[in-house]
């Protein structure tokens, strides 16, 4: 941290852009701790106040566009390579999913300063074919209120995060060393959810002759196919398979209390 105060007074236009397009487009990089450190310099004189704040809010709208272009013509695809480094997958696409159910294009306004969803929300966006007018006018409110309350942080506090620089160069060598051991839990921990959760990316498929061959057997209870496909993917006048029902994955608790629970049940999505 202590290096990255020192070469913001030096470059730290290059260095908010940088770090703030990466954690926009996918990359876990402390977007965050970066524009603070942009508002302190600004704080101090050596950047320019409004200079860092555009600087932080175009880096945002460019990588933010092209996730939200590459979710317009890569669908949930897009999602499930972001999401690939998540404990859980599928949770991870939900979750995002559940957020712009609940909130629609506002999600957009606070998506940023949302663990998991930040990331995520300008190419599920793109993917449930929001018009793109309508995604910049409200991602560009969302860019500035993120890079505004961050930068303002640091400016606010400038001579609080100077006297934490000078007391972490003070005690440098006891700071590496807690900062190794924390990064060695972390990893562990990350390793030990995983394998916690293998299980839950496994998930069962069935090939379509064999469903097939199900449905029209003389079974007396033949399995019921379930439509779970998203709320913005789903059209109810959509070709759906024959004698399929629809099931709103976002109200699951409630709508598979209906369903028979002796059926096999067998669920189709995007």
């Amino acid at each position: 941290m202590t290096d990255l105060f020192s070469h913001m007074s030096r470059h730290g236009y290059a260095l908010v852009f940088a770090f703030v397009l990466a954690e926009a487009t996918g990359f876990p990089v402390p977007a965050a701790l970066a524009l603070v450190a942009g508002g302190a310099a600004a704080g101090s004189g050596t950047v320019s106040l409004p200079g860092i704040f555009l600087t932080a809010v175009v880096a945002l709208l460019i990588g933010d566009t092209f996730l939200f272009i590459l979710g317009r013509y890569t669908g949930w695809g897009l999602l499930g390579v972001l999401c690939r480094l998540s404990v859980n997958p599928e949770s991870c696409i939900l979750r995002s999913a559940e957020s712009f159910y609940k909130r629609g294009k506002m999600t957009l306004l606070i998506a940023k300063f949302i663990p998991g969803i930040n990331t995520m929300a300008p190419p599920l966006a793109g993917s449930m074919k929001m018009r793109p007018w309508q995604f910049l006018r409200f991602d560009a409110g969302g860019a500035a209120l993120y890079a505004a309350t961050y930068i303002a942080v640091g400016y606010v506090f400038r001579e609080f995060l100077a006297l934490i620089t000078r007391s972490f160069i003070a005690a440098s060598h006891l700071v590496e060393g807690v900062v190794v051991v924390a990064i060695v839990a972390y990893v562990i921990y990350r390793f030990w959810l995983y394998n916690k959760n293998a299980m839950y990316r496994i998930v069962p498929r069935v090939q379509v002759q064999e469903l097939a061959q199900r449905l029209a057997s003389d079974e007396t209870e033949k399995p019921l196919v379930v439509d779970v496909r998203s709320h913005s993917y789903y059209d109810a006048g959509a070709t759906r398979i024959k004698g399929s029902v629809r099931l709103e994955p976002n109200n699951l608790s409630e709508e598979i209390k209906h369903f028979s629970k002796t059926r096999d049940i067998y669920l189709y999505c995007t």
